[in-house]
C-alpha cells in the first residue's frame, strides 16, 4: 500500500529542513508518494491566501502532512486572516487535528547543550500532549470594541474568549490517559483552576475520565507551578496534558531542556490518526537560505509520522536510531554545537542521517 504524504515546506528554513526529511524517508525504500503544495507566505505570494483551496485538496488526497514552517516579518502588516501563521490554524481546524504530541527527549550526547545542569536533566524523556482546536485560540466572540464597563469604560479594548466543551476535554483526556498507559503510567493535568472557570471545568472532567484508567496515576498542577517544575525537576514528569494556550508555552519551554528547539518534533492527530507532522520551531527567516538550520526536529517528525499514522514503528525506530548514531559521531548544527564536536550544516546533517540508515538495518517494503 502506497503511503501518501502531502509535503508543505512553507517559508524561511521550511524548504531546507523538509528537503532533508524527505531524503531520510527515501532512504528507507518504502512505497511513498508525495504531493507538494505551497503554504503560508509562499502560498500568499502565489495565490493571495496562506491556505488556498488547492493546497487543501493536496492534503485531502494524502494520509499525512509533512509540514515545514510558516511566517516572515514582511507579512506582519497583513490583516490577520492573511498572515502565514493562519495556515497552521486552518489546517488544524480543517482536519480536526485536536491532539498535539510533543516529546522532549534529551539525548545523552546533548546533555551539555541543555539549559539545565546535566545532573538535573540527564535521562529526560517526557511527552507533552496539547489540545489544539479549542481554548482562547479559537473561542468566540473575539475582536475589538469600546469597553462597556469597568474603570476604563468607553476606552478601546481587545478581547478573546477561552472556551472548552465537555467533548473536547473528554477526547484529549482519553488520548492522554492512553499515552500514559503505554509509558510510565503517570499523567499530570496542567490547568489554572484556581482562577479560570474554564480550567476548573477541565479539571473536573479529567478526574471523571480517570476512573476509566485506574492503572494510571493522575495528578494536577497549576500552569505557573508546572513552568517552574519543568526547570527545577523536569524528570518528575512523564506525560503532561494541557490546553491549547498553556501547551504552546510549556512545550517550547521543554524544548530548551533538550538542548535546542531544533531537536523537538511534533505530531498533530485527529480521531483517524491522520496527522500533521512538523518541527516545533518556527521559520527562522534570519537564517533562511544559509544552510545552517537544524533538520533533526523535522526528521524526527517524519519518524513520528511513520509511527502514528502509518503504523510502521520499525521504520520510525530506524530513523531515531540513525539520529542517535549521528549525534554519537559528534556531528552538530550550530544550535547544538559545543567544543569538541564537529559543526555541520543542514544538508550535511541530513546526509549523515541517510548514511547511518543505509549502514544499518534494511526496512521491509511490506506495509
Amino acid at each position: 500500500m502506497t503511503l501518501k504524504i502531502a509535503v508543505l515546506p512553507g517559508d524561511g528554513i521550511g524548504t531546507e529542513i523538509v528537503t532533508q526529511a524527505i531524503a531520510v524517508l527515501d532512504a528507507l525504500s518504502l512505497p511513498l508518494e508525495y504531493g507538494h503544495a505551497p503554504v503560508g507566505g509562499a502560498a500568499y505570494e502565489a495565490h493571495g491566501h496562506p491556505l488556498p483551496e488547492s493546497t487543501l485538496e493536496v492534503c485531502r488526497k494524502a494520509d499525512a502532512i509533512l509540514f515545514g514552517a510558516v511566517g516572515d516579518w514582511k507579512y506582519d502588516s497583513l490583516e490577520r486572516k492573511l498572515r502565514p501563521e493562519q495556515a497552521i490554524l486552518g489546517l488544524r481546524k480543517q482536519f480536526g487535528l485536536f491532539a498535539n504530541f510533543r516529546p522532549a527527549i534529551l539525548y545523552p550526547e546533548l546533555a551539555n547543550a541543555s539549559s539545565l545542569k546535566p545532573e538535573v536533566v540527564a535521562g529526560l524523556d517526557i511527552l507533552i500532549i496539547r489540545e489544539l482546536t479549542g481554548d482562547i485560540y479559537f473561542g468566540q466572540p473575539r475582536g475589538r470594541r469600546e469597553s462597556p464597563d469597568g474603570e476604563f469604560a468607553g476606552a478601546p479594548e481587545a478581547f478573546d474568549t477561552m472556551r472548552y466543551s465537555r467533548p473536547e476535554v473528554e477526547r484529549i483526556a482519553h488520548v492522554a490517559f492512553g499515552a500514559a498507559r503505554k509509558r510510565g503510567k503517570r499523567l499530570t493535568s496542567v490547568d489554572k483552576a484556581n482562577v479560570l472557570e474554564t480550567f476548573q471545568f477541565w479539571k473536573d472532567i479529567m478526574i471523571e475520565v480517570s476512573a476509566q484508567y485506574p492503572d494510571v496515576a493522575l495528578d494536577h498542577m497549576y500552569v505557573d507551578n508546572a513552568a517552574m517544575q519543568l526547570v527545577k525537576a523536569p524528570k518528575k514528569f512523564d506525560v503532561i496534558v494541557t490546553g491549547n494556550m498553556f501547551g504552546d508555552i510549556l512545550s517550547d519551554e521543554a524544548a530548551m531542556l533538550t538542548g535546542s528547539i531544533g531537536m523537538l518534533p511534533s505530531a498533530s492527530l485527529n480521531a483517524r490518526n491522520f496527522g500533521l507532522y512538523e518541527p516545533s520551531h518556527g521559520s527562522a527567516p534570519d537564517i533562511a537560505g544559509k544552510g545552517v538550520a537544524n533538520p533533526l526536529a523535522t526528521i524526527l517528525s517524519a519518524a513520528m509520522m511513520l509511527r502514528y499514522t502509518f503504523n510502521r514503528p520499525d521504520a520510525a525506530d530506524t530513523i531515531e536510531s540513525a539520529v542517535k548514531s549521528v549525534l554519537a559521531q559528534g556531528l552538530r548544527t550550530a544550535d547544538i554545537f559545543e567544543a569538541g564536536t564537529t559543526k555541520v550544516g543542514t544538508a550535511e546533517m541530513g546526509a549523515a542521517v541517510v548514511s547511518a540508515i543505509k549502514a544499518g538495518k534494511t526496512i521491509s517494503k511490506e506495509t
